[in-house]
């Protein structure tokens, strides 16, 4: 690790003396890099974007123009706090994306996984926990405390509500307000959201066989269609498929939906 004078670093950025840059980061031109930040190997942060820490950076993520990477947070109990933000490998944050680190009303940190794109103008408020192959879509606004699964795929102009889990695999459609969680696998749009089916072709390309699949119809229509309270579906989705590792992620959904699911 080198804490200045790095190659990589435009003699137009600025780089705290603290900040620790890995070989092969590159900073652009106005770029802002504060104290108590880290990043990975490979890394490179374009021109205009402003980072501060606490944070840690993984290795190979592309952080694109006027993004702002580890601000405080808009929460008014936040009283400056040491929270921090924790990116992980190969992210692309597009521009003018916001960022915020945690508080310590909750974990204390914000977190977002690998392999993740969050297109422009996303907003990942305090303490959100995105996991990992995500694709937050142009505008997609994410309130504090909210936790996205892998694979999950949020549409353009989306709208979390605080508390709110999105399951993996699961799918929002562009400008829905999300009010409540979102269970693997299942698609939802709307103001507010509703269920629209089981996220079939996402999961045709990511491998699920077709007797898989069928099965999670079937779970489907057994949550939504049946009439039962979400403890009933959940009671039934477990005696109906113990031994069934895909099924696992949506009873997991069920179990943790402490706002309730859409419906």
């Amino acid at each position: 690790m080198t804490d200045k004078n790095w190659t990589g670093v435009h003699p137009q950025a600025i780089v705290d003396p603290s900040a620790k840059l890995a070989e092969g980061v590159t900073v652009g031109p106005w770029s802002y890099i504060g104290p108590e930040v880290e990043i990975g190997e490979g890394t490179e942060v374009l021109s205009h974007v402003v980072v501060k820490g606490p944070t840690v950076i993984g290795r190979n993520n592309r952080i694109f123009q006027f993004a702002s990477v580890g601000e405080d947070c808009q929460d008014k109990k936040y009283a400056g706090e040491p929270t921090t933000l924790v990116i992980g490998d190969n992210n692309v944050i597009r521009e003018n994306c916001t960022v915020h680190r945690g508080t310590v009303q909750d974990r204390g940190e914000t977190r977002i996984g690998s392999d993740n794109l969050l297109m422009a103008y996303v907003h990942v408020a305090h303490d959100c926990v995105i996991g990992d192959n995500t694709i937050l879509a142009n505008c997609a606004t994410l309130a504090g405390h909210v936790r996205i699964g892998d694979f999950a795929i949020l549409g353009g102009g989306t709208m979390v509500h605080q508390f709110c889990n999105i399951g993996p695999h699961s799918m929002s459609g562009g400008g829905s307000i999300v009010l409540k969680d979102i269970p693997a696998y299942v698609m939802a749009s709307g103001q507010s959201a509703g269920p629209h089916g089981i996220n079939m072709e996402g999961l045709r390309r990511r491998g699920f066989s077709k007797e898989v699949l069928i099965e999670l119809r079937r779970a489907y229509k057994l949550i939504y269609r049946q009439g039962l309270t979400t403890s009933q579906a959940l009671a039934e989705l477990e005696k109906t498929w113990p031994d069934l590792p895909e099924m696992q992620p949506l009873i997991d959904s069920l179990r943790i939906a402490e706002r309730g699911i859409v419906r």
